[in-house]
């Protein structure tokens, strides 16, 4: 089946849902964990979903390039390939195209994206059609349109003809899609100007995806300015399909996001702060590298449920990530994705009792006066 999105209250723009999809349901707002490489860095899936996280993310590009598609279609989809039972989605690879090419050259043409691979060089052209054939093949729950990431800061006209193909890669994503079990989400862009989200906006949506995403953003513009960019596109997309805002992890911003009506977030930090030694608390961040760290034997949140605050104490994991051991990152790792999965856990719980806007000034008010 296609996913199926519920929404269950409202408080002013914040939303709490639920989503159905083949592998299970999960609740919105959500955190997406980042399963690169059909895994979650340093992870089992067993210790992914200890974070109760609803959904985890997957990516296109670096499947495709190795093990291949095919491979993991043999295996009987992403799902079986990784033994990870719960919902998957999947980018388009668009991003990574952007991010990783070799020496960053890429040619951007009507047909997609000509690139050399960030492995071993090798020439490549990713195409909207190609990127939703790997994705059908990798058979996730939810796939994604491919676009082109606009950089920041970019002038009006390139972002003009950037979002202009990026509808028309879109179009084509979609009439190439095969799969009947897969959703597929589209991707607003538009960069930082209005009048081009709202045009991204209002186009995409015609198209009438099962969900949609807000894109572009967390590319190196402020704070100010990608908030502005959700708000430019949002009010625009449906109340009866889920949103998803791309690559944004930050507990503040998740929290901006929320406020402003998103539900779905991912992003790769948890896992990158973990493999060098930084965790999420609710005081803010904490670099256990730090001396002070070294015959601290409290975990590192008192009131944390995760499996790396009941059984271990910074001071031990200080020992492990000082040491270079790979258990150090598996421990913060699980921490600060089980950390982002509780705020949304907790934004959610407010949402119900009509007391977001309070609950974010508090987090908010604690997280940023405490410097580490």
């Amino acid at each position: 089946m296609k996913i199926k999105y519920e929404l269950t209250k409202k408080d002013n723009n914040a939303r709490l849902g639920k989503i159905y999809t083949n592998h299970g349901t999960f609740e919105t707002p959500m955190f997406m964990p980042v399963g690169t490489l059909a895994n979650v860095k340093t992870l089992t899936p067993e210790q992914v979903k200890a974070t109760h996280a609803g959904i985890i993310l997957s990516n296109t590009y670096h499947l495709w390039l190795r093990p291949g598609e095919d491979v993991v279609k043999k295996a009987g989809g992403l799902h079986k390939f990784m033994n990870y039972d719960g919902p998957i989605l999947t980018d388009s690879g668009g991003f990574q195209v952007f991010s990783l090419a070799k020496n960053k050259k890429k040619d951007i043409k009507e047909e997609g994206v000509y690139f050399k691979s960030h492995i071993d060089g090798r020439e490549l052209l990713l195409t909207p059609e190609l990127s939703i054939q790997i994705q059908n093949k990798l058979d996730s729950d939810i796939a994604m349109s491919f676009d082109e990431c606009i950089p920041y800061p970019a002038d009006y006209e390139y972002a003009k003809s950037s979002t202009e193909r990026t509808l028309r890669w879109a179009k084509r994503g979609k009439d190439a899609h095969q799969n009947e079990k897969q959703s597929l989400f589209g991707i607003i862009q538009g960069g930082a100007y209005e009048d081009l989200r709202k045009y991204s906006a209002i186009e995409t949506v015609k198209m009438d995806f099962d969900g949609y995403s807000i894109g572009g953003t967390s590319v190196g513009e402020g704070k100010t300015t990608m908030y502005k960019m959700i708000d430019d596109a949002i009010k625009y997309l449906p109340e009866d399909k889920p949103r998803y805002l791309m690559g944004v992890g930050e507990p503040i911003d998740i929290l901006e996001g929320v406020e402003r009506g998103i539900d779905m977030f991912d992003c790769v930090l948890p896992t990158r702060l973990a493999r060098h030694g930084n965790a999420f608390t609710k005081e803010g961040k904490i670099n256990l590298k730090n001396a002070k760290y070294k015959e601290d034997f409290s975990p590192i949140e008192n009131d944390c449920d995760c499996y790396t605050c009941k059984h271990y104490t910074k001071s031990y994991i200080r020992h492990l990530i000082t040491s270079n051991e790979v258990l150090g990152g598996t421990l913060l790792s699980i921490h600060n994705i089980r950390f982002l999965v509780h705020l949304t856990e907790e934004i959610r719980d407010a949402i119900n009792q009509k007391n977001f806007q309070e609950y974010k000034q508090k987090f908010i008010e604690k997280y940023k006066n405490n410097i580490h």
